[in-house]
């Protein structure tokens, strides 16, 4: 579903940004005026009015919003709303398609059916509903399989086996992780691209999720009738398939929140329905300014970067990233830094390569890419640059033959495949290998 969209913005407007993010503006929108229909039967109007601006406002969905990757959470959290609107009125089995839908735009919003079996509890029970809802929990399964073999089977997916942390050790953090969401939430601050969350000690996560535990436990003595302790649950349910057992690379992103501030909203709704305007409708107003200011350092990939630098002083891939897109000087000036972090990261030096060979100092570049290949002598990535810069020394058979090593490794390495091509050497791509549309055209070119 999320590829469909690209698909659609490439076809109307090419690689122009504008489209993706008009794109990525109007699922939010939608999927506020659908929790705002969602909300109508259960919450009183000021706390729907409050639970709905806090969704729509809150810091933590301006990552998702911004970041055009990020529409898969806002595509499946549009279905996901979707499904609850139907399902509120009766029409179960829409609520099921909508649901599929939503696992088909992104396999995390899988634990919505244990959040309408919380629905029933909390509310009448009628046994009609099992049957769709088993039919989710199925659903869900098969995504989650799904999920697991292409996590084993993608190379670079940064997930399951390829996370690079254990299962047990992405548990672990996820506790410690978990409250730093619930703190932001409550103190709109400190929101990055790349938060620098390390696995911590075993004690320390243990006692972590002891204290999610014991709030959940305090949300359970308001769970009855939908109020906010069911909410808070709600949340907590909805976060679960990004914050739990299955690990992943990042092991916190604010976009993942995305989804659960469903259920955080609507609880902050119910506890401060008692409020006057005078006080919920500035905190609004403060939580939209955030956000913007959010936005505006998503402005552009500099200040993006330099803000997760600046938040995370001491974690390589900010700097790496903001080397990207500044100056050459300072770039290399940034990964010294990050080299004297981690002398033994592969990735610093093919960085500091690449600023290299963009300012045509290929002898330099060559080391550089020597020295990364000597850390990871089988990522074919590195192979490639290595003959990238005999290629600019005009050491053109030994170039060639890195590119075609690279491809030995990696069948599908573009970059080693269009090398080759620009060298008059014919390397058709085997049937099995994706690339994007810009990547398609260079290689037709």
């Amino acid at each position: 579903m999320t590829y469909l969209t690209f698909w659609l913005n490439d076809r109307l407007g090419d690689m122009n940004p504008v489209g993706y993010h008009a794109v990525n503006l109007l699922l939010h929108l939608i999927a506020i005026v659908l929790l705002w229909e969602a909300l109508e039967p259960v919450l009183p109007a000021s706390s729907r009015l409050i639970a709905t601006g806090i969704f729509a406002l809150h810091p933590f969905q301006a990552e998702t919003v911004n970041y055009i990757f990020a529409r898969s959470a806002l595509l499946a959290a549009v279905l996901c709303l979707a499904a609850f609107v139907c399902w509120a009125r009766g029409r179960r089995w829409l609520a099921v398609i909508c649901f599929a839908a939503a696992l088909l735009s992104k396999e995390e919003c899988a634990a919505f059916p244990v959040f309408l079996l919380l629905w029933r509890l909390a509310q009448r029970r009628d046994r009609k509903e099992l049957l769709p809802i088993a039919t989710m929990f199925v659903l869900a399964l098969a995504a989650g399989v799904r999920v697991m073999l292409a996590a084993r089977s993608t190379v670079g997916s940064g997930a399951g086996a390829q996370a690079g942390v254990t299962p047990q050790s992405y548990l672990i953090t996820q506790g410690v992780v978990i409250l730093r969401y619930l703190r932001m939430l409550v103190l709109p601050m400190g929101f990055t691209v790349d938060p620098d969350i390390h696995v911590p000690s075993l004690p320390v996560g243990a006692a972590a999720w002891l204290a999610v535990l014991v709030l959940a436990g305090i949300a359970l003595f308001r769970f009855k009738n939908a109020g906010a302790g069911f909410w808070f649950i709600a949340g907590l349910v909805l976060l679960l398939p990004s914050s739990s057992i299955f690990p992943a690379a990042d092991l916190a992103a604010d976009r993942r929140m995305y989804l659960p501030m469903i259920g955080f909203g609507a609880c902050a709704g119910l506890l401060m329905e008692r409020m006057r305007r005078a006080v919920y409708i500035p905190v609004l107003l403060l939580l939209g300014a955030l956000s913007f200011g959010r936005t505006a350092t998503w402005r552009n990939e500099e200040s993006l970067w330099s803000d997760a630098v600046e938040k995370a002083p001491d974690k390589v891939r900010p700097k790496i990233q903001l080397a990207r897109y500044v100056e050459p000087a300072r770039a290399i000036a940034i990964l010294e830094e990050a080299a004297k972090l981690a002398p033994s990261d592969p990735a610093i030096a093919a960085e500091e390569g690449r600023v290299y060979l963009s300012e045509a100092r290929p002898t330099d570049a060559l080391m550089q890419f020597g020295r990364a290949l000597a850390l990871a002598p089988h990522d074919a990535a590195n192979v490639n640059n290595r003959g990238a810069a005999l290629l600019a020394l005009d050491q053109r058979e030994a170039a060639r033959a890195d590119f075609e090593r690279a491809l030995k490794i990696d069948p599908c390495q573009f970059d080693a495949r269009l090398n080759l091509k620009r060298m008059g050497v014919a390397a058709p791509a085997p049937a099995g290998c994706q690339f994007s549309t810009a990547q398609m055209k260079e290689l037709q070119k």
